[in-house]
């Protein structure tokens, strides 16, 4: 596959989770911008308005019906090239799974004008990095190169969306079919607890519906499926007017305009997909669950369904999770790891998503205690929560931790969750790319009412998936 992992995206969540490769030291250095930020207000006997990110952006569609944005950015002589086609795993369908993330392996495998190999090769000359992710909601490629590399960038990316299939023979289906195959059985079924994913995914939701089955699909659905098919999952998917581009960094807008139409213009245009119905879900009672694994300590999975991303409950349950377990003051992890010392880890996450979310809590026992130990603190907690609001304090470092997230991720251009991406995320989900002040502001303007409104109204106890994994005896795996 190259050089560069083309590795199953995890879930994305603006502006709340670290992005993949966070460090500490990056967190402390956004906490000091933010420091930074708030000095001249202590001064002040009156409150201040928080300051307002400026983004500058250039907008544009072309007439196929490719969404360009472009963002000026001189700080480093970089660009980064971020392309988002808005199919994931939840367009798929019962029986023919896992189309999505083959689609992520085959985008790397050559295309009309670059035989396969040369991607990599080309970009790894210039001195660029590449990679790509899938999730349930959309696929994104993103290409960082030295700003003078800009056209070879734009010349790659734009010619596996138009040509693609000029090159993508059965045998080179057949090939990253095996390729995510062994991806599957490396990330879920030998994996460590891997099989939770898929697990709560089918607990939460019923049969055929779009968050149902994993995002890499089922192993028999890969099996079955027909060059053919896959050629029909392109065409359907993979046209302009379902993507949307980003080109940030070291540019000129005009200049860099003409290089995307000189490059893009004359991939053919194709009807979009229909627009996605938002099915209705509902937990009616407590469904529980317990698999087995070739793993030392048993764990404890909870998980509630939960508003959509960027639906009232939805930024509210991101404070929530990290009131109850985001780091060693948090409520979970001060009984439960340092207090009576009964687990050995402890998570909460609001994992948001375009047609449903789901909140989990997952907990580890230390050797000598049980989950049942476990649940029953969890619950206590989370009661407590539904009936006390947190202090004030709580709120306030809550929220400081999301926003120092925020600005650490603005200073990034490229890659996964920097400015480039974030941009063609809003762009996706609210038609806004410069939708940064609006998302903060969902954060910035919650009550401590408002957690335990939350708490109460999506965290019930008696409508909710648990999931518990055993150490395997014997025999068994």
């Amino acid at each position: 596959m190259g050089a560069w992992s083309r590795g199953l995206g995890h879930a994305y969540i603006l502006s709340v989770l670290p992005p993949e490769g966070y460090h500490p030291d990056m967190k402390r250095a956004a906490v000091l911008v933010l420091l930074a930020l708030a000095a001249p207000a202590a001064a002040q006997t009156t409150p201040t308005t928080p300051p307002k990110i400026e983004l500058q952006y250039t907008q544009f569609t072309l007439p196929n019906g490719l969404r360009v944005v472009l963002h000026e950015d001189h700080s480093v002589p970089m660009v980064s090239v971020n392309m988002w086609y808005h199919v994931g795993s939840a367009r798929e369908l019962p029986k023919r799974t896992g189309f999505a993330h083959l689609f992520e392996h085959l985008m790397f495998m050559g295309s009309g004008h670059v035989k396969p190999g040369e991607f990599d090769e080309w970009l790894e000359a210039a001195g660029g990095d590449n990679n790509g992710s899938t999730e349930n909601d959309r696929t994104n490629y993103w290409i960082n190169v030295p700003a003078n590399s800009l056209e070879l960038a734009l010349f790659l990316e734009s010619d596996r969306m138009g040509y693609l299939l000029d090159s993508m023979t059965p045998k080179t289906v057949d090939l990253q079919r095996d390729v995510v195959k062994n991806e599957r059985r490396q990330s879920y079924e030998n994996q460590p607890y891997g099989m939770s994913e898929p697990t709560l995914g089918e607990m939460l939701y019923p049969e055929g519906h779009p968050y149902h089955w994993p995002v890499i699909g089922y192993m028999d659905d890969l099996s079955a499926a027909s060059y053919d098919d896959v050629v029909a999952f392109f065409k359907k998917y993979y046209g302009p007017s379902n993507a949307s581009l980003v080109v940030a960094g070291d540019l000129e807008p005009g200049a860099a305009r003409k290089l995307v139409e000189k490059y893009f213009s004359d991939v053919k245009p194709a009807e979009p997909p229909d627009p996605m119905t938002i099915p209705g879900v509902a937990l009616k009672g407590v469904t529980k669950k317990t698999i087995t694994d070739r793993v030392q300590l048993p764990r404890l999975y909870l998980a509630w369904l939960t508003p959509r991303h960027f639906e009232p409950g939805d930024a509210p349950l991101d404070i929530v999770a990290d009131v109850l377990a985001g780091g060693k003051n948090s409520r979970l992890f001060k009984r439960l790891v340092y207090d009576m010392q009964i687990a050995q880890d402890v998570s909460a996450n609001q994992g948001s998503q375009a047609l449903s979310s789901s909140f989990q809590i997952v907990a580890t026992p230390r050797p000598g205690h049980t989950v049942a130990e476990l649940q029953k603190v969890i619950d206590e907690e989370i009661l407590k929560l539904q009936h006390e609001p947190p202090t004030a304090h709580e709120l306030e470092r809550s929220v400081n931790q999301i926003e120092a997230s925020f600005y650490n991720r603005m200073e990034r251009v490229g890659g996964f969750g920097g400015k480039a991406d974030q941009l063609n995320a809003y762009l996706t989900a609210t038609g806004d790319p410069d939708w940064f002040n609006e998302d903060l502001s969902r954060y910035r303007a919650l009550s401590v009412g408002d957690i335990t409104a939350a708490a109460a109204q999506f965290l019930p106890l008696d409508r909710r998936v648990e999931l518990i994994v055993e150490p395997a005896k014997g025999g068994d795996k």
